[in-house]
């Protein structure tokens, strides 16, 4: 197996090493010492293509594949951990979720806008009395006609303050165990659902995460 860099991949890790030199390492200690989470660095990144890394064009995405997103990953933790995990979230947790299990229409209307950085996406697992055991998950959702009703507190949610799109998880079928459980799209402005407290976190600080 060849572990040489590829020319292109070489570029792709030039370009996010500049990027996090110019845009990312000047406000590092003043992002982390605030717990600012800087929304036109990710903004930029997703002009950049890197917010839909491996989505395919035709959904707004970059179409490549995980060694570009591997790199792009790194060079940008290289600089901040921070905004390296919440592009590692917005892309595999909210974005790659609705990509992979979502119908068309889901992958038009938030895959597109997500891949392109128009959207942050968030996800949301743990909650307060199950931590992130999916198979403890309390939040409960209901069908009530044509649509589905969620109860429930989300906490420790990546992006929960800023993020426009969110997978959470919620136990449609208390009889069926870990197979009852399914993934629900919500957008910001849902009627009862909007952030809670701010985690203030030891580390990673500029990487939002709060209660839902």
């Amino acid at each position: 197996m060849d572990f040489t860099f590829s020319e292109e991949l070489l570029e792709i890790k030039r370009i996010v090493r500049e990027f996090a030199e110019k845009e990312i390492r000047p406000h590092v200690m003043e992002w982390d010492e605030n717990q600012t989470f800087p929304l036109d660095v990710l903004k930029d990144l997703g002009q950049l293509g890197f917010l839909g890394v491996f989505i395919p064009p035709e959904y707004g995405g970059a179409g490549l594949g995980y060694t570009e997103y591997v790199t792009i990953v790194e060079e940008l933790s290289r600089v901040d951990g921070s905004i390296g995990i919440s592009v590692a979230a917005h892309n595999s947790l909210c974005t790659g979720h609705i990509y992979k299990f979502g119908n068309e229409d889901q992958r038009r209307r938030f895959v597109m806008p997500l891949a392109k950085g128009e959207k942050i996406g968030a996800w949301s697992l743990t909650e307060p009395e199950a931590g992130s055991d999916a198979g403890g998950t309390q939040t409960v959702a209901r069908l009530d006609g044509d649509d589905w009703i969620l109860n429930g507190q989300k906490t420790f949610t990546t992006h929960g303050t800023y993020g426009d799109i969110c997978v959470a998880m919620a136990v449609t079928d208390k009889s069926a165990g870990h197979h009852g459980i399914s993934a629900f799209i919500l957008e910001k402005g849902m009627p009862g659902f909007f952030p809670g407290k701010k985690e203030n976190k030891l580390g990673l600080r500029a990487s939002d995460t709060s209660t839902v």
